[in-house]
């Protein structure tokens, strides 16, 4: 009886991907009680190959293939094609605690639990920097570094966590909630397609929290998440800043809200003028979010891409 389907869209990473289904093939659940859906979103290397060397290893093991670009696309095509009633999504690039699937497993017999997560540990390609060290060690209950989905709240299970502190490489949901929350919305695009982005799972969490549901973190259902050297810049962190600025304003038009930057910006002029502080990533912030809202204008193809009511069966972009 297949309990759990552990989705992970990838593409051309297959040797992180490798990783990832040895830790998934040596969990202490067994493996009668889960499925491992793969979602290749247009590989050309040799991913293929790499689920195809792991059918021995896991008895419930399903590769399917789909280029439309986007996370989303992977994300959904693994949840109409799972067989459980419990979806675990995790990035290609994780490695599993050997409880992973366990610790999900036990949250889950709570009946009003519909979300679990657990940590994301960093396995960094080479020593971070001091300033990447900082930050991650700022919490002393808390570490968090969203920029690079990572967290941790400690080594007790938290009951009606804040969902927020879930991230997309180690999110566990009930498939119906899913499906009222209408399935994730647009993420992960080619850089040349960044303006279809949209806020991922952010808006799945956000229908949790709205409508008072169950979250929880199980320090047993833990990942520990790559982090390689690129993504260890100042360069990497305005980057995705910019894209979270895509993000934030595809999440306003989409509520119909209206926020001034200007206090941002004011506080971003203290910073650098008068406390002689790096601004340079709030500023990538700001100018990707005014560059999706000059583009919105410019486009109504855009505009109706973003307020689409849902993504999960016609989530490519047209």
């Amino acid at each position: 009886m297949i309990l759990l389907s552990v989705i992970i869209p990838t593409r051309n990473r297959a040797k992180y991907l490798e990783k990832a289904l040895e830790s998934i093939s040596n969990q202490t659940l067994s493996q009668k009680f889960y499925e491992v859906i793969i979602v290749d979103n247009g590989s050309i290397d040799h991913t293929k190959d790499v689920v195809r060397n792991f059918e021995k290893k896991n008895e419930n093991l399903v590769y399917l293939y789909d280029d439309t670009p986007g996370l989303h696309i992977g994300r959904h095509k693994g949840l109409l094609q799972a067989r459980a009633d419990i979806l675990v999504y995790a990035d290609d690039d994780i490695i599993a605690f050997p409880t992973w699937l366990e610790g999900i497993m036990e949250s889950f017999e709570d009946k009003d639990v519909v979300l679990v997560g657990g940590k994301v540990l960093p396995y960094y390609e080479i020593e971070p920097p001091k300033w990447i060290v900082d930050m991650w060690e700022k919490g002393k209950e808390i570490k968090i570094i969203p920029y690079l989905s990572l967290v941790d709240l400690g080594d007790k299970v938290v009951n009606n966590v804040n969902p927020y502190y879930i991230f997309g490489c180690n999110f566990s949901i009930r498939k119906d909630i899913l499906y009222k929350a209408g399935g994730f919305h647009p993420d992960g695009m080619p850089q040349e397609l960044r303006l279809y982005r949209g806020d991922g799972e952010t808006h799945v969490a956000k229908y949790i929290l709205e409508n008072g549901l169950k979250a929880v973190y199980n320090p047993k259902a833990s990942v520990y998440h790559f982090v390689s050297k690129e993504r260890m810049t100042k360069e990497y962190f305005i980057q995705r800043a910019f894209n979270q600025g895509i993000s934030d304003s595809y999440s306003d038009i989409r509520n119909g809200k209206k926020r001034s930057l200007m206090k941002l910006r004011m506080k971003i002029l203290i910073k650098k003028y008068l406390l002689r502080k790096d601004v340079s990533i709030e500023t990538g912030y700001i100018k990707g979010y005014e560059y999706h809202k000059r583009e919105v204008k410019r486009s109504p193809k855009l505009l109706e891409w973003i307020k689409r009511e849902s993504y999960i069966y016609n989530g490519g972009i047209e």
